[in-house]
Order: structure tokens, then C-alpha cells, then sequence
């Protein structure tokens, strides 16, 4: 099922529960899915496409949940967090650190980087392929784990 489809749905099971919270998370998704289509892109989405829009959209709630900790303003944090769990339920299983390290090495082995010198080689490599599945700290510290 597409992003599109799966999100009109969750938006009328939202609306029949009366879920305030995921209803307006699940149309801040749907306006970025249709703020896509109408910029004169491709009219579909790709599933890398997908991707990215839900990353960025995490990024911007895991920013925010930061912010309002930093001000003491739990309630807007605590919102934030919400907002977050119902996008995270849109991207792919995130890896844990373990496991990031663990593909980091074998992609080290396949384009044979072995010390910190190959990190501009391995780095771009390991981000393409952990793409979604992984945030970009975690995938820098894990390559920088792996060529020291």
C-alpha cells in the first residue's frame, strides 16, 4: 500500500476515534505528501521520496522536542513525542546501534576502508544504504567507530 493511501485511511480512522493528536500528525503528513505533488515533481512518489519527507518530518519533531525541553515546557515536549511515535510508525524499522555497526563493517569490507582516511569514501556509502532506517549521527558514529 502506498504512503498516500495508508495515510487517507489512518486520516478517517483518526477522525472516527476522535484522536486529536494523530489526526493533526496525520495531516501534517498528508500536506507535505500534496505540497510535493503540486510543486511540479513527479506526480508519485517514490518510496525514497516517502522516506524523506517522513525523515525530515521527524527531524523537525525530535528538534522541537529538544527546544521545548530546553525551555521547560514539558507539555509542548510531551506533545512533540507523540507526534514523533505516530511518524516513526510510517518509516522502516529503526536499527539499532548494534546492528548499525554491524552493516557499517560490512560495507567497510566491500569497499575496503580500513582507517580514518576512507571516511569520505565509507561515509556516503553506509548513508545511502542506511537510508531511513537509520539517523545520520548514529551512522557517523558508527563509521567512525569502525575506522578507528
Amino acid at each position: 500500500m502506498k504512503l498516500k493511501d495508508k495515510i487517507t485511511d489512518d486520516l478517517k480512522s483518526a477522525m472516527k476515534s476522535k484522536d486529536k493528536i494523530r489526526l493533526e500528525t496525520v495531516r501534517s503528513i498528508r500536506a507535505l505528501i500534496l505540497e510535493h505533488e503540486k510543486s511540479g515533481a513527479e506526480k508519485e512518489l517514490t518510496p525514497e521520496q516517502e522516506i524523506n519527507l517522513l525523515t525530515s518530518a521527524a527531524k523537525k519533531r525530535a528538534e522541537s522536542i529538544e527546544q521545548f525541553s530546553n525551555a521547560n515546557r514539558k507539555d509542548l515536549a510531551d506533545k512533540e513525542k507523540t507526534e514523533l511515535a505516530i511518524i516513526q510508525e510510517y518509516l522502516p524499522k529503526q536499527l539499532s546501534e548494534e546492528e548499525i555497526i554491524a552493516e557499517v563493517k560490512a560495507i567497510a569490507q566491500e569497499i575496503g576502508a580500513e582507517d580514518k582516511s576512507h571516511f569520505a569514501k565509507l561515509m556516503p556509502a553506509a548513508i545511502k544504504k542506511l537510508k531511513g532506517s537509520a539517523d545520520g549521527k548514529a551512522v557517523k558514529s558508527a563509521v567512525e567507530k569502525v575506522l578507528s
